[in-house]
């Protein structure tokens, strides 16, 4: 399992700082998508373990959540650091483009980001997307989280 990139985000899971692991291997391929660079499988390095875990030690106390952008693709690998996270006292989210992952991802995550880009139904912060940010001890969406307040006059 490769990753592009490592950053830590403050937007993507609203209330958590995240350490956001972006995984290259993408096979929807979506029309309009600003990941072009994770469709190649061979882009990015090895996600390995002694360096998940260390990462994990160093921001333990600091961020709140581990993401992964995709991966679902990579599924035993996925599910053993998802399970590491929860270990380290991390809750865990996926952003994927599927509709559906694997129940045994599932039972590794707190939330989950389901539904491919479409350009013209934008992401989560439009009120006429199609991707769902859901909650998953409640099974419940939670894509208010990333509208805009209206202030009315």
């Amino acid at each position: 399992m490769n990753y592009y990139q490592f950053d830590i985000t403050f937007q993507e899971v609203p209330g958590e700082i995240s350490l956001c692991f972006s995984i290259t291997g993408c096979k929807l391929q979506c029309k309009g998508c600003h990941s072009t660079y994770l469709w190649n499988a061979n882009n990015g390095k090895p996600l390995l373990k002694k360096n998940y875990l260390e990462l994990l030690k160093q921001y333990k106390g600091y961020a709140s959540c581990v993401l992964f952008m995709g991966g679902e693709w990579h599924k035993e690998k996925l599910i053993e650091y998802l399970s590491l996270a929860k270990q380290n006292n991390f809750k865990t989210c996926l952003y994927t483009g599927e509709e559906t992952v694997p129940k045994a991802i599932l039972n590794e995550l707190t939330w989950i980001k389901t539904g491919k880009w479409i350009t013209a139904k934008g992401g989560l912060d439009n009120p006429d997307t199609n991707q769902k940010f859901i909650y998953l001890r409640t099974n419940t969406i939670h894509n208010h989280l990333f509208l805009k307040k209206q202030h009315h006059d």
